[in-house]
């Protein structure tokens, strides 16, 4: 059973950094394409970023040049590195994945982006 474990959500003043981290348990993590998504309250869950098995990456327009995606497979990890956070990045962060027919989700981690 594929799980991940997420951490580094936290409160950040407007103009900072976070780094959210998403650790995979199993061994094919490689073979993975993994997602970021967040969720404000009220709103639709929305897809963030992705890094595909090779290194690809693609983002949502409202995040580009601010936060950068990236995988550490030896690790089994995936990073979102978020730059000049503003208050509308404020979410539950999820890292996700589809494999073998099924959705995995992590359990989310808090951004609050506030002065």
């Amino acid at each position: 059973q594929l799980q991940f474990a997420e951490s580094g959500g936290g409160l950040v003043q407007p103009g900072g950094s976070l780094r959210l981290s998403c650790a995979a348990s199993g061994s094919i993590f490689s073979r993975y394409t993994m997602d970021w998504y967040r969720q404000a309250p009220g709103k639709q869950r929305e897809l963030v970023a992705r890094i595909t098995s090779d290194g690809t990456t693609t983002y949502a327009d409202s995040v580009k040049g601010r936060f950068t995606i990236s995988r550490d497979n030896a690790n089994n990890t995936v990073y979102l590195q978020m730059n000049s956070l503003k208050p509308e990045d404020a979410a539950v962060y999820y890292c996700y994945t589809y494999w073998a027919f099924t959705n995995y989700w992590g359990q989310g981690t808090q951004v609050t982006v506030s002065s």
